[in-house]
């Protein structure tokens, strides 16, 4: 087994902790935030008042995703289906900050696994919010 393997094993065994889970968020939420095209369009969804709750919300849906928890219970699709101003394009940089965010705050292995796992669920979202097989060219 070669060196990266080994460690990507080892990665994989461990579960992420519950801080590091809430440093995640945390970090990525406020830099999405502060983000000139992401910021307004969280702000005008969430609201003030309602970051609170979406972070735990969101807390919930990491540890289900990285721990297999079983903690978040929404459906993301559905959240997100009534979010005004988003578009395709803008999953660039918000996958762009997530990265940037877990390369600051992980080993590269683990860093890699929760990227991955972003990547994978910005897909299913660009997927279900924007494929229109019928949609005329």
């Amino acid at each position: 087994m070669s060196v990266s393997a080994r460690a990507q094993s080892r990665a994989d065994a461990a579960p992420f902790t519950e801080d590091e889970i809430d440093r995640l968020v945390e970090t990525f939420y406020a830099r999405v935030r502060r983000h000139h095209r992401l910021g307004p369009i969280f702000e005008a969804a969430i609201g003030e008042d309602g970051w609170p709750a979406h972070l735990a919300t969101l807390k919930d849906f990491w540890s289900s995703v990285l721990n297999t928890s079983g903690r978040y219970k929404g459906q993301p699709m559905v959240a997100h289906q009534g979010v005004e101003g988003i578009t395709e394009g803008l999953f660039t940089p918000w996958l762009n900050l997530f990265h940037q965010t877990c390369v600051e705050l992980f080993d590269a292995p683990r860093a890699a696994i929760v990227g991955q796992k972003a990547e994978r669920i910005a897909a299913s979202l660009k997927l279900g919010l924007f494929f229109k097989p019928d949609a005329q060219a």
